[in-house]
């Protein structure tokens, strides 16, 4: 019946800003774009890969509030070859790390980051022995 993840939406607040991130830093490329019945601009869609996008929506007003241990989405995960390069590329583009490249119990290298509305994304790259690869 399901087929995949088809794709993951935010509502930003600045748009350039989050299209240089996730186009410009990330390398993502901008799909294509959906206005408004007025004709305002809506959605701007990154093709991560065939058939999978991430949805940026024009508007974001209000962040939540921060609370403790909250219930509901927790972060973009995107896998990657070199735990080192992205993380690198990442500092190199003036992306702070929130977590510098680790080793989690899953034997995968992470590292973490957030993108300009503070979404939290994972960096992960697979090792051969981790849980995700043997499932």
């Amino acid at each position: 019946m399901i087929k995949r993840i088809g794709h993951l939406a935010f509502d930003v607040a600045d748009m350039e800003q989050s299209l240089n991130f996730y186009c410009g830093i990330l390398g993502f490329k901008k799909a294509f774009s959906i206005e408004d019945d007025q004709g305002n601009p809506w959605i701007e869609y990154i093709k991560v890969t065939d058939g999978q996008f991430i949805e940026l929506f024009y508007g974001g007003q209000n962040k939540p509030q921060k609370i403790a241990h909250p219930i509901g989405f927790s972060h973009l995960c995107l896998e990657v070859e070199s735990i080192n390069e992205i993380a690198a590329h990442l500092k190199n583009s003036g992306v702070a790390l929130d977590v510098e490249p680790l080793q989690g119990k899953d034997h995968n290298w992470q590292c973490w980051a957030k993108d300009p509305d503070g979404n939290r994304i994972e960096f992960m790259e697979l090792h051969p022995d981790s849980p995700q690869m043997k499932a």
